[in-house]
């Protein structure tokens, strides 16, 4: 028997490896001859550097960085040789080989947002989209600029801000000034009042950037950053439209500024992470690409699916937008494509009308408080898993 285990994170309770750890923990005592594939999920937030880095056979750094409100954070940094990519997902990136060019393997780092400024390093009373800023992300993307290193790939899922990355690209380099020519060095949101020209510009050396992004969000608008996710950073309903038209007018300032057309903010995906997907592509050429393809073909996901003879996936909660959207929900779909048996096995898991040869498990006991809930996370899956799979 051949068991795929692909999990996504169980949000504040344990991460997608983590998941996938114990699940196979429970089904190795009572299945030693199994062949167990792990499988770790990952979208553009937490776990995408170390998800991809480790499948891919790359290595880590790791770097000290401001994080969303200040506060220094430790966020790593992965390097891959792209050789080592699956074809279909370095087709995604498109990014060239250069290695009969220089001698050497063509290498990308991979960042993800949500270790430098993610919203997940906030404590629910810090979270201010007015304050939070993108600073460290610029400063991971200004140290994988570097000698050696051929391309960036980005994920921006799970951020704390809303500064349409202004704070990420002074880190790079781009200065704000008032009317009066006085620097405004963190360029958050409370300050954009103040601002009334750009400055200077990015390094030569900032390599070509890939955004993972399934967001398909304009920046501005009742569908734009502000409008959807601002409310979970923190963004009261009263301050929605003073903060819309500051953004509306600190990109139209970037746009001039970077000569890139105005229209660049309609450009579904502009509105992603508070908007640095815009700003990215403003000021340094960003290119996106989808988030959830990508992950999928670089974790060869479809041979995976293939020889597997049953499928097992979950996450923190499942439910009939999960069978319609990434993640677990679709591995279960293409599974089930398949032909395959699949157990989906979650904290809180509930679709109304299950399709065939889908089970579904909620490995929460009834009545047990939710920060029990999360810290034994992980005992009640392998729980879960013994009683279901048998």
């Amino acid at each position: 028997m051949r068991v795929l285990l692909a999990f996504d994170k169980f949000k504040d309770a344990l991460t997608a490896p983590e998941a996938c750890a114990h699940a196979a923990a429970a089904l190795g005592a009572g299945h030693p001859d199994w062949q167990l594939d792990l499988c770790p999920l990952a979208d553009g937030g937490e776990g995408f550097c170390e998800i991809l880095t480790r499948a891919a056979g790359g290595t880590f750094e790791t770097h000290t960085v401001t994080g969303p409100r200040g506060a220094p954070v430790r966020a790593a940094l992965g390097l891959v040789q792209l050789e080592k990519i699956p074809s279909a997902a370095r087709a995604l990136l498109g990014i060239e080989n250069r290695e009969s060019k220089i001698g050497s393997p063509t290498t990308v780092a991979v960042i993800e947002m949500a270790a430098a400024s993610g919203l997940a390093l906030l404590k629910p009373e810090q979270r201010d989209p007015w304050l939070a800023n993108s600073t460290g992300t610029g400063e991971l993307l200004r140290l994988a600029a570097r000698p050696g290193v051929d391309a960036i790939l980005l994920g921006v899922g799970g951020s704390a801000t809303s500064d349409l990355g202004l704070c990420a690209l002074a880190a790079l380099g781009l200065k704000f000034e008032t009317g009066a020519h006085e620097s405004v060095p963190l360029p958050v949101p409370l300050r954009w009042p103040d601002i009334a020209r750009l400055g200077g510009g990015l390094p030569r050396t900032l390599l070509p950037i890939r955004i993972a992004c399934d967001v398909s969000n304009p920046l501005l608008g009742p569908r734009g950053a502000a409008a959807i996710y601002g409310p979970q950073k923190g963004l009261r309903p009263a301050d929605l439209p003073r903060h819309e038209a500051e953004a509306a007018r600190l990109a139209q300032l970037l746009c001039a500024h970077a000569s890139q057309p105005a229209s660049l903010v309609d450009r579904p995906g502009a509105g992603a992470a508070g908007g640095i997907s815009f700003g990215l592509m403003a000021a340094a050429g960003a290119q996106l690409v989808p988030g959830a393809e990508l992950v999928s073909a670089w974790l060869d996901l479809a041979p995976r699916l293939a020889a597997a003879d049953l499928v097992i996936t979950g996450e923190g909660r499942f439910d009939d937008s999960s069978l319609s959207g990434k993640g677990p929900g679709e591995v279960a779909s293409r599974a089930l494509a398949l032909g395959k048996n699949v157990h989906v096995f979650a904290g809180r898991a509930a679709v109304a009308q299950p399709p065939p040869r889908l089970a579904l498990h909620s490995i929460t006991p009834d009545g047990v408080p939710l920060d029990r809930a999360l810290r034994e996370a992980g005992s009640f899956l392998q729980a879960a898993v013994r009683a279901h799979i048998g």
